[in-house]
């Protein structure tokens, strides 16, 4: 059984410490396909009683013997083609998929923030930032007393009192910008971004950019995926590029962004 993650209880005390060790990774995952002319519960139901596999079930491998380290103080871009297996490796350093084989190593504890992550919808932007707060592991007092920078740095209320109103209420770049405000009050060892930059106005990202450099200086490490290569570009010092689950080339961000702009431009 693979080994998913360690965290050390020392720090190390060389230079270049490193937050994220990603050691011959390979993530697999079953997509199911459900019967003709049935429901998918049905469907469910009768593989239960049965105990035979789904038809037309089949595995991914996602994710294909991806090594590398990271270090304290670096922002690392991830780039490659839709179903490259960019966010599903995030996920891994996340913890959140185990790997089938290799093994994930963090110092200290990642924190995911995707476009896609839940908040509550019913609920007010208020009760989410108090609840993303708490997740994000902010004790009460801290979440009070950074609550009016959270939401300023947002910017949903520059038109309105919209930090009242239900999350369900919200633009998708509202929430993604109340989202990444949450997750960036907090300084991190390691900061996972999932496309969140892509969806604000050109002020939100210029703020996003200087937070993540002042993250970066608190000694953190951010990894940022997203499919703007001028932000990977503009914000990230490295860049991992994943073709097909493959890591096929790690190093400086301008070099790695031209040599995958060069391979997408190819007939």
């Amino acid at each position: 059984m693979a080994e998913t993650r360690t965290s050390p209880d020392a720090p190390v005390s060389d230079e270049r410490v490193p937050t994220v060790v990603v050691d011959d990774v390979h993530i697999t995952y079953t997509v199911h396909g459900a019967r003709a002319g049935r429901s998918s519960a049905a469907s469910a139901l009768s593989r239960l009683a049965s105990r035979r596999r789904p038809p037309g079930a089949r595995t991914v491998h996602a994710v294909k013997g991806v090594s590398f380290a990271a270090y304290r103080g670096e922002a690392i871009g991830l780039i490659g083609s839709n179903g490259s297996g960019k966010s599903t490796l995030l996920k891994a350093v996340a913890g959140l998929l185990p790997p089938a084989r290799g093994r994930v190593h963090t110092q200290g504890q990642p924190a995911l923030l995707g476009v896609n992550a839940a908040l509550m919808g019913d609920l007010t932007g208020e009760r989410n930032v108090v609840l993303g707060g708490l997740a994000m592991g902010m004790t009460r007092e801290q979440i009070r007393a950074r609550y009016e920078e959270i939401v300023d740095f947002s910017g949903i209320n520059e038109k309105g009192d919209f930090i009242t109103l239900p999350m369900r209420t919200y633009s998708s770049g509202m929430a993604a910008r109340l989202r990444f405000s949450i997750a960036a009050a907090k300084s991190h060892d390691v900061l996972l971004i999932d496309e969140a930059l892509s969806t604000g106005d050109a002020k939100f990202q210029r703020r996003s950019k200087d937070r993540i450099e002042e993250l970066r200086a608190e000694a953190g490490t951010v990894f940022l995926v997203s499919h703007s290569n001028k932000s990977i570009t503009e914000t990230c010092d490295r860049a991992l590029w994943l073709e097909a689950g493959a890591l096929r080339m790690d190093g400086p961000a301008k070099d790695v962004v031209a040599a995958y702009e060069a391979f997408t431009k190819r007939p």
